[in-house]
């Protein structure tokens, strides 16, 4: 039975010894594409060897998005939910044989977020150790990841990353526009509308490295050979982050400033103190890509106590609508189906 950690890890030292230029970039496709081949099998073998149910935890959402809490032990997440579920959220736990995750509620700008705490993750947390893979398999339904980094521990960020990214989820990235149809013959015909740094032979030698030798690849995004991989394999999970330091209080500013910059923070908080927990919460909203939408019957006042959340782009479906607000030209417009939606918009619905 061939030791896939072996063949991975030579493939890994042979990438740190080759420098990357225009020259090796076809060799440094063709060896990514076998690693990322290696670990889909090593992962089918895992799978077929405890059962498909060994990491399907799943963790009853509610509310109008989930938020996860994600980082290594004792960087202050239960103080975090605590501070910002406040002591309206209830707090009880989702306990299963090996993870427990408790929940809070964020009850912001008319939103109700759920916030999840699971204990914090170690490193090779991808691999399985300290249940690791349990833990990362739950973000895979949050919509939201809260990376929280002890202000005093900033190397755990690329720790925290890497751990990301091997279990299979993309943050702060959208899924590129890459189409990729297999044929029956004619070879491999690449079709592109943005530049990219890698060239058509490197594109076609890594799909052959997957098997495939005919296709039709439209590319219109700009995406690096890593991208192209995830595009072939087709089983990432891409969701937005906050990168949050706690702890703030601890260190002096001067300090604090240059861990910001190091992880690429979007805002330092202290759970103790308050610090930024209002700047924290209204991160999460704008994250979240939330608008309020505001019911209205016939003939009576909208209802703007409860609003409907969706998040932007969201169209108006298919319903006969009048809509008040910015997105319309004039109070009560009658507007297409496909029109988008603004925040705070009062809709009216006719149902057909």
């Amino acid at each position: 039975m061939p030791d896939y950690n072996l063949q991975i890890k030579a493939l890994e030292d042979e990438l740190k010894k080759t420098k990357y230029n225009k020259a090796t970039q076809g060799h440094f496709a063709i060896v990514k594409a076998k690693i990322a081949m290696l670990k889909e099998k090593q992962e089918a073998r895992v799978r077929g060897k405890v059962g498909k149910s060994e990491h399907g935890y799943s963790v009853r959402k509610s509310g109008d998005a989930t938020v996860l809490l994600l980082g290594f032990p004792s960087t202050g997440k239960s103080t975090l939910l605590n501070a910002l579920a406040g002591t309206k959220s209830e707090v009880a736990a989702y306990a299963f044989t090996t993870l427990s995750v408790i929940p809070g509620m964020l009850e912001y700008k008319q939103a109700s977020i759920q916030i999840l705490d699971v204990p914090g993750i170690v490193e090779g947390a991808a691999s399985g150790r300290g249940r690791g893979k349990e833990v990362l398999a739950v973000i895979r339904n949050a919509d939201l990841v809260l990376m929280v980094i002890d202000a005093s521990y900033p190397e755990h960020h690329s720790a925290l990353l890497r751990e990301i990214r091997e279990s299979g989820i993309r943050i702060n990235k959208y899924h590129p526009e890459v189409y990729i149809k297999k044929t029956a013959k004619g070879g491999i015909q690449i079709g592109k509308t943005v530049p990219l740094e890698i060239n058509d032979e490197t594109i076609k030698n890594v799909l052959r490295e997957f098997k495939i030798n005919n296709a039709e690849v439209l590319i219109r995004s700009r995406i690096d050979i890593d991208d192209f991989i995830d595009c072939i394999e087709g089983n990432k999970k891409y969701l937005p982050a906050v990168i949050c330091v706690s702890k703030a209080d601890m260190i002096e500013e001067v300090a604090l400033k240059k861990v910001m910059q190091q992880v690429q923070a979007d805002l330092a908080v202290s759970a103790e103190t308050g610090f930024h927990l209002e700047e924290l919460k209204d991160k999460i909203f704008e994250k979240l890509d939330f608008i309020r939408i505001y019911m209205k019957e016939p003939k009576k006042d909208a209802d703007l106590q409860e609003p409907l959340i969706i998040t932007r782009g969201s169209t108006v479906g298919d319903m006969f609508v009048r809509i008040w607000g910015s997105s319309a030209k004039f109070p009560g417009q009658r507007l297409m189906l496909n029109h988008r939606v603004a925040d705070k918009d009062v809709v009216e619905i006719h149902v057909k």
